[in-house]
């Protein structure tokens, strides 16, 4: 299947965290999986796109072409694909993938992982999706959507749809157990149910 990991180009990041992109990575290559990514060679995408290739899996970029220009991308993978915007690539990256994880990162990663979730919240999106709470990183979104239950504004079943592994080795173990739903569109529209609200 092809895994969308959405993470920090920081160079700055955390050792923690660039070490966790490189676990994921690795398994992902070693178990035939491909990595859909934003395409960078620095900070989290760096490791986790370097350890897929350097495991014999296969990685597919998407990365702006004002990325490109500053020099930032990772130059072997197995496809690049240039697009303009920053939008472009959250479709691009929706559309080449079959399951989505964010791994601890910065508003860039938030941005793309929230519109996963709001496409799951519309059935437009496989589920669930993963945000790996490396050190209790996500502890403030859970507790933001625990909020948004309480005020009647997401559904529980909803919620349980967003999966918060503490550990590298519980998002691997969720990750073998996704099943891909074969032949389902899901970038066709969807007309919301009536009491869809948030």
């Amino acid at each position: 299947m092809n895994i969308a990991v959405y993470c920090s180009s920081c160079p700055e990041s955390d050792a923690t965290f660039v070490n966790a992109a490189h676990e994921l990575g690795t398994w992902i290559g070693e178990s035939g999986n491909a990595l859909v990514y934003g395409g960078s060679a620095i900070g989290s995408m760096g490791a986790v796109s370097r350890a897929t290739l350097d495991a014999g899996g296969e990685v597919h970029g998407v990365e702006p072409s004002f990325f490109i220009e500053a020099g930032v991308e990772q130059h072997d993978l197995t496809e690049l694909f240039v697009v303009e915007t920053m939008a472009e690539r959250r479709l691009k990256m929706i559309e080449l993938a079959d399951v989505f994880v964010a791994l601890p990162g910065g508003v860039g990663t938030l941005e793309e992982i929230s519109e996963i979730m709001s496409r799951i919240r519309l059935k437009m999106s496989p589920e669930p999706c993963y945000l790996l709470n490396l050190n209790g990183f996500y502890d403030g979104i859970i507790a933001l959507l625990d909020e948004m239950v309480r005020a009647h504004f997401l559904d529980e079943e909803t919620c349980q749809a967003f999966r918060f592994p503490r550990t590298i080795e519980e998002l691997i173990a969720e990750l073998e157990a996704f099943e891909v739903r074969e032949g389902v569109d899901w970038t066709a529209p969807v007309v919301p149910e009536a009491n869809t609200v948030g």
